[in-house]
């Protein structure tokens, strides 16, 4: 019983701690997080591109496609 309540008190501090981490972005700051470069993909389209001629250009099939890619490029 008091490995439980140990538990939860570690627990409830552990989860206080790392909430504290957490604080709200000033106005003038805001705008550098919201610049394309800091986006998890900054460049979807070209991204998209180079992985579509990657995959299409190996002759096995890849992970990203379900289709195997005979050399040409084509889809």
């Amino acid at each position: 019983m008091k490995f439980k309540h140990f538990f939860i008190i570690l627990l409830i501090s552990v989860s206080g701690v790392l909430a504290s981490g957490c604080a709200q972005v000033p106005v003038w700051e805001r705008g550098h997080l919201a610049k394309h470069q800091m986006a998890v993909d900054p460049y979807p389209l070209q991204n998209h591109i180079q992985l579509h001629n990657y995959s299409s250009r190996e002759a096995a099939a890849s992970t990203h496609s379900s289709d195997g890619g005979g050399g040409c490029g084509c889809y």
